[in-house]
């Protein structure tokens, strides 16, 4: 297993991990239809002190992980506040949804000029009614509210977040502290009936105090390593660093652990073209917080300032929903 001395840059970390996955990956058959080529149980880890992990080998959409991140937060599970800020990266999961709903998932065949125009009329709809939205937009228990409110056995709803937050202060040496998405209870609809977003792929992640810093370690059941790993590890960074200014500490670590890490078929190409690039790997940048924020739910979008960021071209694909 790799250590963050081998690897300065986290460029350099992610595109080991993925050129591993090319050489040595095995084809499956799997739950999109579109096939992938994976491996099992691998590790980054990337120390904050040196930079925010933001991949520069292709340019990534931080205003998309700066809301997603906040929308978690607040335990909302409706995209309706992503849409209404322009953030599409849920959009397709509730259009699956009405479509096969509505009986209309047969009669369109994705990415056609007739799914892209009902697809847009769709955010439309999601944007400017709030009774469609409440009735369409919603994406089951998925992160915010396992995070914000896991009803225990009496239905209360616990708060994984504020319990981070009180158990940082309170008690920084435990082992104890941990965030689960993965609510067995909640999320077996999820598995069994396609009609939701997916379980959590991003489903555990425990915080470790040692001489002043955090760390936080990230365990991703499912890892979509082109498109949606290099979000999760900005994300997960970002939220690092938030906790970390709230509750008190140093920046230490942001340790990524993945189970089932998989490149899509459909994305091979682009992945060989962002390795292609690896010999041109700029500096991180930097991400400025707002210092005046304490509380962990009181940030909001202008509190975060990401500088000298100087990345390659973005790198488009298709997500596999």
């Amino acid at each position: 297993m790799k250590t963050y001395e081998y690897y300065e840059k986290p460029d350099e970390e992610y595109l080991s991990l993925m050129k591993h996955i090319l050489k040595n990956g095995v084809k499956r058959e799997e739950r999109t239809k579109i096939g992938t080529k994976s491996v099992f149980g691998h590790q980054m880890r990337f120390d904050l002190s040196k930079g925010f992990p933001l991949l520069t080998t292709k340019k990534v959409f931080i205003r998309g992980i700066i809301h997603e991140l906040l929308w978690f937060l607040t335990g909302d599970t409706n995209i309706k506040y992503l849409v209404r800020n322009d953030v599409k990266i849920w959009n397709e999961w509730a259009f699956q949804v009405y479509l096969e709903k509505n009986n209309l998932n047969e009669s369109l065949v994705r990415y056609s000029p007739e799914w892209t125009d009902k697809l847009n009329w769709f955010v439309e709809q999601i944007k400017s009614d709030d009774t469609f939205a409440s009735l369409w937009g919603e994406l089951g228990p998925i992160y915010g509210k396992q995070w914000r409110c896991w009803e225990d056995p009496n239905n209360v709803c616990i708060d994984q977040i504020q319990n981070v937050i009180d158990m940082l202060k309170s008690d920084p040496s435990s082992r104890r502290i941990m965030v689960s998405g993965w609510n067995v209870g909640e999320i077996y609809d999820l598995i069994h009936d396609h009609h939701h977003a997916p379980p959590p792929c991003h489903s555990l992640f425990q915080f470790h105090v040692l001489n002043g810093k955090l760390s936080c370690q990230l365990y991703q059941r499912s890892a979509d390593f082109f498109l949606g790993v290099p979000f999760n590890v900005a994300s997960y960074a970002l939220l690092t660093m938030m906790i970390a200014q709230v509750s008190g500490y140093e920046l230490g670590e942001f340790i990524w652990t993945g189970g089932d890490i998989h490149l899509y078929l459909n994305h091979i190409e682009q992945a060989e073209l962002q390795i292609s690039r690896e010999n041109d790997i700029r500096p991180s940048p930097t991400m400025e917080i707002n210092p005046d924020v304490k509380n962990i739910f009181d940030f909001k979008y202008e509190d975060f300032k990401l500088l000298n960021y100087n990345p390659h071209d973005t790198i488009k694909a298709t997500i596999a929903v």
